[in-house]
């Protein structure tokens, strides 16, 4: 390989823009069969990310990207307003949980890059730093956190650097010591709890740490721990391996909490799909050799949530119904086809359920706003929950003891603002303790909301959000931003974003368009946007930007597109497939190379949503959505810059920037494309300064491709 990578020019395609002399990057094509259809692919060698070559390439890319980007002016400029607009909302909560008069919850002080755990005593409103995650280990974030049932121990789960390979310590707080337990590596996203008697903990073992290992994300373990004893010696509550009877796939997860009222263990088969294979145990099986899980819910019955109240089970399924409905029936003996439905499918599509002690909450979206409402366990009475226009979200404080919740409500243009309710009294109440003290400029009198549907390429109507200065001229002349998503039924609902109120600063018109495979509409709206699907997401995408050009708020010559995570198979195949519409392609920790995603250790897992190269009535979606193999030598494409994170483990380095290589190596335009390379950066990161230093970048190079006077670099 390092001959072949020294001697590379003699493989590449011919460049004849110098003022973009890239890293030579070798084109040493291997063909893949998929069922009949060949695909040659040109870089799978940079698939080797322990390859000192690879390795070297990346770090000539990162660099030779700073070199270009480094002489954009501004890039302080929108770096220092990100931290301004950050300091004008004040300091930044997570949801409380509570634990008898103390309420517990992480913070990001309004000068501060990190978040740090707190407690506020209720009676006397006193706040307390109870632990700072830059005393424990240099990078470390803290990810998530489980507190016991007496508030006097806190589990704290840690990520490094914005990865999600974590590892989790106990904190006692009547000590203030970090106990010698360590459980790793676990998943950032994965569940842990403290058993009832505060001396053990649930939690979901992975079976490595090593990021690059294709078993990442595969052959994981519930395990129990008992606090004071060493990892090893943890017991296995459910594997693939010591419960065959379950079928659990090699690439799905189990993961285990317990029941409201501690009767039952529940088991998840957990996936990228929302449709979860579900079993139950009884509490006391904690202490058998082998828990014998009894199956309660199956992926066929179509339910997204569940909540568990002695012999009763309330559900959320979209079986027939696909805006949702919630159900009744029993624990014991489930019937799904002749549950009582409590609340039918209607109109607007319920979103989500949670429970507090003697209610359970729903969450009624239109794509725009969200109402909650509650329904009485008892009663099964129903009542909307008085909260003020918006998206509307909540959680309980302390569902085991007590009905209290924590609101939050948010809009495009305001920032999320808290509030408490209590659904004895009614009353909604804005939060004394949980809104930071906002400075913001009043939004709504610069800038513009309008809601429209735009007509899709197959006569769907794609619910499209613009923001954009009053005054502007509708002639075409502004510069504009459009993002999208459009997978695993994740809805884009409007919420008030600090960077990208700085582009609008700017006089971007900011878009975001809500394609097939969200959640918008329902669940019919994903599943249009999955699979064989797939093309009506970037299709929306490109109607929708397309309304923006017809509207005259921009031209292709002003417009920006965006697309992450899943989002790279909109924004990769909108440019590949319409490159003569787009200025500017933003391509963050993208799926750009679906047909060679399922190879990284966190591809099995998309298979439920995209497909399997290894089942022939996929491979023609699969071929469709892959970004990389329609990048065609000599196309105009816009200005590109690809983001990736280095400590990424959902989209692997590589696959990103596999497309960089390919623009680079094709491209006709004599636009940069760039390979925006982040060491300190995962698939995201809470770290605030890498985040708006990021931005800052990504931003400029984009208004510089627009012609916006401000981020010009100086001739020479």
């Amino acid at each position: 390989m390092k001959n072949i990578f020294l001697t590379g020019c003699l493989f590449l395609s011919q460049i004849s823009y110098a003022q973009y002399n890239y890293p030579k990057t070798p084109e040493i094509p291997v063909t893949d069969d998929y069922f009949g259809t060949k695909i040659t692919d040109n870089y799978q060698w940079l698939e080797n990310l322990k390859s000192p070559e690879v390795q070297t390439w990346f770090k000539a890319e990162s660099d030779y990207s700073h070199i270009i980007i480094d002489k954009i002016p501004n890039r302080e400029t929108l770096y220092n307003r990100m931290k301004q607009v950050q300091e004008m909302g004040g300091d930044s909560y997570s949801y409380a949980k509570q634990r008898g008069n103390l309420y517990f919850y992480i913070k990001t002080k309004k000068n501060e890059k990190l978040s740090k755990l707190y407690t506020r005593d209720i009676s006397t409103g006193k706040e307390t730093l109870i632990f700072d995650p830059e005393t424990y280990k240099k990078n470390a974030q803290i990810t998530n956190f489980s507190i016991d049932s007496k508030g006097n121990k806190v589990a704290l789960l840690f990520s490094q650097s914005g990865g999600e390979i974590c590892e989790l310590k106990i904190l006692n707080l009547q000590t203030k010591k970090i106990l010698d337990d360590t459980l790793t590596p676990i998943w950032s996203e994965f569940n842990f709890e403290f058993t009832p008697d505060d001396q053990s903990i649930i939690y979901t073992k992975m079976s490595t740490g090593d990021p690059n290992s294709n078993m990442l994300l595969k052959e994981m373990k519930a395990m129990l721990h008992k606090i004071g004893t060493h990892s090893d010696q943890d017991i296995v509550l459910a594997s693939r391996e010591a419960n065959p009877e379950i079928n659990m796939l090699t690439e799905q997860f189990p993961m285990v909490e317990f029941s409201e009222d501690y009767q039952y263990i529940l088991l998840d088969i957990g996936s990228t799909k929302s449709e979860s294979p579900l079993f139950y145990a009884p509490y006391s099986a904690l202490k058998d050799k082998k828990i014998t899980w009894k199956q309660f819910v199956k992926t066929s019955d179509d339910i997204t949530q569940t909540f568990i109240k002695g012999d009763q089970l309330f559900f959320l399924s979209h079986k027939n119904a696909p805006n949702y409905k919630i159900g009744l029936t029993s624990l014991s003996n489930p019937d799904f086809d002749n549950a009582k439905i409590i609340v039918p499918e209607g109109s607007a599509v319920i979103r989500s359920i949670h429970n507090s002690k003697n209610y359970l909450f729903y969450a009624l979206n239109n794509g725009i706003t969200q109402e909650k409402y509650q329904i009485d366990l008892k009663t099964l009475a129903i009542k909307k929950v008085p909260l003020p226009d918006g998206v509307n979200s909540s959680a309980s404080l302390n569902s085991r003891e007590n009905d209290h919740l924590q609101c939050n409500n948010s809009n495009w243009l305001t920032p999320n603002t808290f509030y408490e309710y209590t659904p004895q009294d009614g009353k909604v109440i804005k939060s004394k303790y949980f809104n930071g003290d906002s400075k913001y400029p009043d939004y709504y009198s610069s800038y513009e909301v309008k809601e429209v549907e735009v007509k899709s390429h197959d006569g769907a109507m794609v619910p499209l959000s613009i923001i954009y200065p009053k005054k502007m001229k509708m002639d075409g002349s502004t510069p504009a931003y459009i993002t999208g998503y459009g997978g695993y039924g994740i809805s884009s609902t409007p919420r008030f974003s600090n960077r990208l109120s700085v582009l609008l600063e700017q006089g971007v018109v900011v878009a975001i368009a809500h394609v097939r495979g969200g959640g918008e509409k329902g669940e019919n709206w994903h599943k249009d946007g999955m699979k064989a699907k797939k093309p009506n997401t970037w299709k929306d995408f490109i109607a929708c930007s397309e309304y923006l050009v017809d509207q005259k708020y921009t031209s292709p010559s002003k417009l920006i597109g965006n697309g992450v995570s899943m989002g790279g198979v909109l924004i990769g195949r909108a440019i590949t497939e319409r490159p003569d519409l787009f200025a500017v392609a933003i391509a963050e920790v993208g799926m750009t190379n679906a047909l060679r995603s399922q190879n990284s250790a966190n591809g099995d897992n998309q298979i439920p949503e995209i497909g399997s190269i290894k089942n022939a009535e996929d491979i023609k979606g699969l071929i469709e959505m892959d970004a990389q193999s329609k990048v065609k030598k000599g196309v105009k494409y816009p200005a590109v810059i690809v983001r990736t994170g280095m400590n990424d483990s959902r989209i692997t380095p590589w696959e990103p920037a596999k497309f960089a290589a390919a623009l680079q190596n094709s491209t006709a335009s004599e636009k940069p494309v760039l390979l925006y390379v982040n060491y300190e950066n995962g698939h995201f990161t809470s770290d605030l300064d890498v985040v708006f230093k990021e931005y800052s970048d990504i931003f400029a190079f984009a208004l510089w491709q627009v012609g916006h006077p401000k981020f010009q670099p100086a001739k020479k």
